[in-house]
């Protein structure tokens, strides 16, 4: 038996109505569900912006306190740090951490991009897929992990070895950093390497060059903005490590004349001795200012990254 023609219409007509009230719904909950993201997004973005922008005027209008009783000069470039005496000269830990970041860089950077170079140019495949994991889960270890091992194992060696009293000092902290900065600096680089394009090699090559020309004149050239980045990381890491160093470098407020020197540097000396003053002191005051220091380095290390990241991309 045949259905009348208006019945099949009027069927027709909410199916059409049930599907386009469907697809609004659909719609509808697809615009709802990007609001909500897109908010929480921002709201992610701005606490994270707020609370940076707390410690960086908290640590600063502390740190700035310093300056109501000392002056810029006696602070700066003053050697004398005796607290007790109200001597509040940050020049020598400032000079160490100079000295210690130095020592450590010159340690770390050629393995690392050695390391680096021979896992992207040269490397067999199957020890890529070994060591990659490896460097990563070395990023990952606690710094606290490798100030231990510092103290028990390589303090004991370097004592033997030099026949020094003690063994701590700036070479045994820039060794310690040197080992925790190398998986971070060899990554980094790397990934620049590896990055750079197939075509720039197979040029090379069509041109006669050997495999140590191509690495060393084209490719290690074209990712010199990645292995900086990766350098500067590095030392953002290293200038701001504060377990590791405490544990082997002595913590004795003096400068570092020799690599075997007990000595202190702007982390390990805020670190040791922070919990032990008054908050409405200068003593305390000081300290603030070396963190806002160290703060602002960093500060400046990243916005160099953000500058040459840019300068690439638009090179690019």
């Amino acid at each position: 038996m045949s259905t009348p023609v208006h019945e099949l219409t009027k069927q027709q007509s909410i199916l059409v109505n049930s599907t386009t009230t469907s697809k609004f719904n659909r719609m509808a909950r697809v615009r709802l569900t990007n609001r909500l993201f897109k908010g929480y997004f921002l709201f992610s973005i701005l606490a994270l912006c707020f609370v940076l922008a707390l410690v960086i005027i908290f640590i600063g209008k502390t740190g700035f306190l310093t300056f109501n009783t000392l002056s810029f000069s006696e602070f700066f470039l003053s050697m004398n740090w005796a607290p007790e005496e109200d001597h509040f000269g940050a020049g020598l830990f400032i000079i160490n951490t100079m000295i210690l970041t130095g020592l450590t860089l010159l340690i770390s950077v050629p393995i690392s991009i050695a390391i680096a170079v021979f896992n992207a140019e040269i490397a067999p495949n199957w020890f890529k897929s070994f060591i990659r994991p490896v460097l990563d889960l070395l990023v990952g270890i606690p710094s606290i992990v490798y100030g231990y091992l510092g103290m028990t194992v390589l303090i004991p060696f370097i004592r033997d070895l030099t026949g020094e009293s003690l063994g701590d000092g700036m070479l045994a902290a820039a060794l310690v950093l040197s080992l925790m900065i190398l998986p971070t600096i060899s990554r980094i680089s790397d990934d620049a390497i590896t990055a750079v394009p197939k075509k720039y090699r197979e040029a090379a090559y069509a041109l006669g060059s050997t495999r140590l020309q191509v690495i060393f004149k084209i490719v290690i050239p074209a990712a010199s903005r990645g292995i900086v980045t990766a350098i500067i990381l590095g030392m953002t890491r290293a200038i701001g490590e504060t377990m590791a160093v405490v544990m082997v470098i002595g913590n004795t407020a003096q400068l570092a004349t020799t690599l075997f020197t007990p000595s202190s540097v702007l982390t390990s000396n805020i670190v040791m001795q922070i919990s032990n003053v008054e908050f409405d002191s200068t003593w305390n005051y000081a300290l603030h200012m070396m963190a806002f220091l160290l703060l602002a380095i960093s500060v400046l290390l990243i916005l160099i990254i953000r500058f040459l990241r840019a300068k690439g991309v638009k090179e690019a």
